[in-house]
């Protein structure tokens, strides 16, 4: 059956890359004919928070019980939030822990998404090489269509 309804999830980190690729998710959203609305996520993927160990005395808080999360947050997520309420896009965010690219691919099996919406910085061949590439990781794994947005 054609699913007309489209589920797209963009990675958001508060870049300026992650941005454009959040703007053109809801341009993508926004842009499909149909009855039924289209519906963005945008997920930020933290790194795994710090462990302690019996040598830590006062362990390190993670980021998101900190005092100023809900400000990083409400930066972070700003631009998505803007473009998607101009256009009338249902939008739903989402804040998760651990490796970006197998957290991206996990969120688009679990929430069955469409199109996976994200930004790619273009790296040169050594730097892919000795660092690894979220987006190539990405594109290499999903089991959906994936639209990079180069920088």
């Amino acid at each position: 059956m054609l699913n007309l309804r489209k589920k797209i999830l963009v990675a958001v980190d508060g870049s300026p890359l992650s941005d454009k690729a959040a703007e053109e998710a809801v341009r993508f959203a926004a842009g499909i004919p149909s009855q039924f609305k289209s519906k963005v996520y945008g997920l930020l993927v933290l790194p795994n928070a710090p462990r302690s160990t019996f040598t830590d005395f006062v362990p390190n808080r993670p980021i998101t019980e900190q005092v100023q999360w809900a400000e990083l947050k409400e930066r972070i997520f700003f631009v998505i939030e803007k473009i998607a309420g101009e256009m009338g896009v249902p939008l739903e965010t989402a804040v998760v822990y651990g490796d970006p690219a197998q957290e991206l691919l996990h969120y688009a099996e679990r929430e069955e998404i469409d199109v996976i919406v994200i930004g790619s910085t273009g790296k040169g061949f050594l730097k892919r090489k000795l660092l690894g590439s979220v987006s190539h990781k990405v594109v290499r794994d999903a089991k959906c269509s994936v639209y990079v947005v180069r920088g």
